[in-house]
């Protein structure tokens, strides 16, 4: 297992170069740092892209799964929803870079989570909470003391159960030349997309990973375009699936992430 050591540098260590080389193939010298990431380390190296996993980062909301990363890459990028796999080893994954930037507004958020909901569903995939009830417990669960109270749970018919990115959140949405592509799949799961939708509109995800929270104008247009039964849910859902989200950075914020207790104050302001 690969030591998750150099964590405040920008060079891997080196038994992550020996194995991924290994595996590879010889690679450019130049390792560069990716910034973005808040679970694991991630590295460019010429057109290969490392992940090098944390699982000490992995939370009650965000798993940190190296396999099921994995497989998600081998179903989806034939699919044109994640990058191409190349290799993988103990504690790491590499993949095809994908030009592009993270999302910062571009249209096509809609048909992506369409898409996703579309996909087959494959073995292996977890199966995450449905419904209000459900929610609700999940929440509690891990919930540090100190938040508001956890709104009245209301109960919805559920969808088919369906793919969920798991952590879907501007970071992880690429504009590239080809469309809008997904990457860090250590989260996937099996679910109502009403998930993946409320990571997605989260004020904390929005600040988190672009600074600023979505606006309004930004939010119409998306719900505007998305089915009109996952809209229903999730007008229904929105107040337990936002308290879940304040529970996980106030989770974080506790644990010495500064940045979280700003992201918690944001969450729970748009209660």
């Amino acid at each position: 297992m690969i030591s998750p050591d150099c964590l405040c540098q920008n060079l891997p260590p080196l038994d992550l170069r020996h194995s991924v080389t290994q595996q590879i193939g010889p690679l450019p010298p130049e390792w560069q740092r990716l910034a973005g990431g808040r679970s694991n380390q991630v590295w460019r190296c010429g057109t290969v892209v490392i992940k090098h996993y944390r699982p000490q980062s992995a939370t009650p909301l965000f798993p940190n799964d190296p396999q099921a990363e994995s497989l998600a890459l081998q179903v989806l990028a034939p699919l044109g929803l994640a990058p191409e796999p190349l290799a993988k080893g103990s504690g790491w994954l590499a993949w095809r870079h994908l030009p592009g930037q993270s999302w910062q507004g571009e249209g096509g958020v809609s048909k992506l989570l369409q898409q996703l909901a579309q996909v087959p569903v494959f073995p292996g995939l977890s199966q995450r909470p449905m419904g209000a009830a459900a929610i609700a417990q999940h929440a509690t669960s891990f919930a540090p003391a100190g938040l508001p109270a956890l709104p009245a749970p209301v109960e919805v018919a559920l969808p088919r159960p369906s793919l969920l990115h798991g952590d879907f959140v501007p970071g992880n949405i690429l504009a590239t030349p080809g469309g809008l592509r997904l990457i860090d799949w250590q989260c996937p799961g099996l679910g109502d997309p009403v998930d993946d939708l409320a990571l997605f509109l989260s004020p904390a995800m929005q600040f988190l990973y672009r600074g600023r929270p979505l606006a309004s104008a930004e939010i119409e247009a998306l719900m505007l375009d998305l089915p009109g039964d996952l809209r229903a849910r999730y007008a229904v859902l929105r107040p337990i699936l936002h308290w879940r989200i304040a529970a996980h950075c106030a989770l974080r914020a506790a644990r010495g992430d500064g940045d979280y207790d700003a992201a918690l104050r944001l969450e729970l302001a748009g209660l």
